[in-house]
């Protein structure tokens, strides 16, 4: 074994313990792990070159990358892939795979085998109070790398196994024993997709949205009636399980499930034609980015629109794993894949106690179309989503981690709220309807149910993107330039949303809702028609 000292902590590798868990003694010594290792770009090719210079094109004079061409020109150097090799075999550890174009070596060995490879103390953790019953595999502190591979691994993951991310779901409140609370109303995807004038004569044919779903699942039977009643064929539907997830299959409609179902089912329904592919995986850090992967390099469906409505606080992530899942979606972009993020459910703070703001990830990355939420009345008129701490509201602000992207300097992002007034990405993008208290009808488990949350904007957006691409016949791709650079100097292509909030606690100095973007609805929300129109 490499003696300590020839060791390097690997940068932004760090964690401490999930407030409200314990250390109650170490993980067993023969439980077996999968290490997820994530190499750097090929010496030289620090991504795609051309990205920058293609963002300021229109959609019609961009080159996108297929995955082959991808492959072929941004692949990790076979040299680092085998200095990792046998670095695995000095420590007993498997190589299970290699997905070069991601620049990924997966591993599995012994937690006494990983414990040793990688310099940590691997514990098991048990929650109190509130987190009572549950329990993960975790570490503190740094990950170490023998000296050989420092500047050539980036991250390691899958060695602590705590649930890394949640969906931004939220269920109508019961008001009175009813699931239809005075003074509320709701709507079908497709009412909403009419109210925001989604573009006619397009079903999404020949796209394909791909769809994360982290340890999820849904019944096949509720699509079926669901769809029927809407009047639209039932989307073909293809599953793609990461590291063996299962379909999880709660009979209560609050369940994490409902979460997958109201992707499917919006997405569905706006652009029925498309092939919709779920990427389902654990909660994990490991498992969320594997599916990802999965999704942006999987040449056999070839999403052209990924939809993700899970996410936590920058604060709650490493820094090499955000590093490495903005490297994914650079990539993503680089091969016209348009990547949709639900930007929380729990306001400007992401539910972090305490007075501070916190964006979400990994919506806060500057290659993802950053979604957030409004409410919806009759009448039409919106405001940001915010309905008090019982009931959630959009996530939105700048970000901590995230310089603030080159398309977005005039777009007049302010500073964060956070003390040191740190200049960051903006976020959100766009918006969309998210109260649950104007949420969308949908059946989960065999219930109506009424749902919200920037959850459903998510694939809201990414039908949206189908339809324009089909329309179009063109990739959208990176979305977030022509937005910015393009789409805001077209009247009534995005419909500014100027009163509310999404301060649910008091934080000093939070984001309000106002002419031009703000940190609550970006933009606003669309006008697909319009927005189609400026690309005609």
């Amino acid at each position: 074994m490499q003696p300590l000292e020839y060791r390097v902590p690997l940068a932004g590798s760090e964690r401490a313990p999930v407030p409200g868990f314990r250390a109650v003694g170490p993980a067993g010594t023969s439980e077996i792990v999968d290490v997820t290792v994530v190499l750097r770009p090929r010496p030289g090719d620090e991504g795609p070159e051309s990205l920058d210079e293609m963002a300021n094109l229109p959609p019609g004079e961009r080159h996108y990358l297929s995955r082959e061409q991808y492959a072929a020109a941004h692949s990790a150097d076979a040299t680092d892939i085998d200095k990792l090799s046998q670095f695995a075999a000095r420590y007993g550890l498997k190589v299970t795979g290699v997905n070069a174009p991601a620049h990924i070596v997966y591993l599995r060995g012994t937690v006494a085998a990983v414990s040793k490879a990688f310099g940590v103390a691997l514990l098991i953790y048990r929650g109190t109070g509130k987190h009572s019953g549950q329990s993960y595999r975790g570490r503190t502190g740094p990950v170490y790398i023998p000296v050989e591979l420092d500047g050539i691994v980036k991250a390691v993951m899958g060695l602590d196994n705590r649930p890394q991310a949640r969906p931004f779901l939220r269920h109508q409140r019961h008001f009175g024993g009813t699931w239809t609370p005075a003074g509320a109303v709701s709507y079908t995807p497709g009412d909403v997709a009419r109210h925001y004038n989604f573009p006619s004569g397009a079903s999404g044919a020949g796209q394909c949205i791909g769809i994360i779903g982290l340890q999820d699942g849904c019944f096949p039977a509720d699509l079926e009636v669901y769809f029927e009643r809407l009047g639209v064929p039932v989307p073909r539907i293809t599953t793609v399980r990461v590291r063996n997830a299962q379909n999880s299959r709660a009979l209560a409609p609050a369940a994490p499930h409902g979460e997958l179902v109201a992707a499917i089912q919006v997405a569905g329904a706006v652009a029925p034609g498309a092939h919709i592919v779920l990427y389902i995986a654990p909660p994990t850090a490991a498992g969320f980015f594997r599916a990802v992967v999965r999704a942006v390099h999987d040449r056999v469906n070839q999403p052209s629109v990924i939809s993700i409505s899970w996410g936590a606080a920058e604060a709650a992530w490493t820094p090499q794993s955000m590093h490495a899942f903005d490297h994914l979606f650079r990539a993503a972009c680089a091969m016209g894949i348009t990547v949709c993020c639900a930007t929380g459910d729990r306001g400007s703070s992401d539910g972090i106690p305490g007075r501070l703001a916190h964006a979400t990830f990994p919506a806060s990355s500057p290659h993802v179309l950053a979604c957030g939420g409004t409410i919806l009345s009759l009448s039409g008129d919106e405001t940001a989503w915010n309905d008090g701490p019982g009931g959630g509201a959009g996530g939105g602000g700048v970000s901590d981690f995230f310089p603030r992207p080159s398309w977005q300097r005039s777009a007049q992002v302010p500073p964060s709220a956070n003390p040191g007034r740190h200049i960051g990405r903006g976020l959100p993008d766009v918006a969309a309807n998210a109260g649950p208290m104007t949420g969308y009808k949908l059946l989960v488990s065999g219930l109506d149910t009424v749902v919200g949350g920037t959850s459903v904007v998510s694939p809201l957006w990414s039908g949206l993107i189908a339809l324009l691409n089909q329309r179009l016949s063109i990739s959208m791709g990176f979305f977030n330039p022509l937005l910015y650079e393009r789409l805001v100097g077209v009247p009534g292509a995005l419909r500014d949303i100027t009163s509310g909030d999404n301060d649910l606690t008091g934080l000093v100095g939070a984001y309000r809702a106002g002419p031009g973007w703000d940190a609550c609805t970006g933009w606003g929300t669309p006008d697909g028609t319009l927005i189609a129109g400026a690309f005609d």
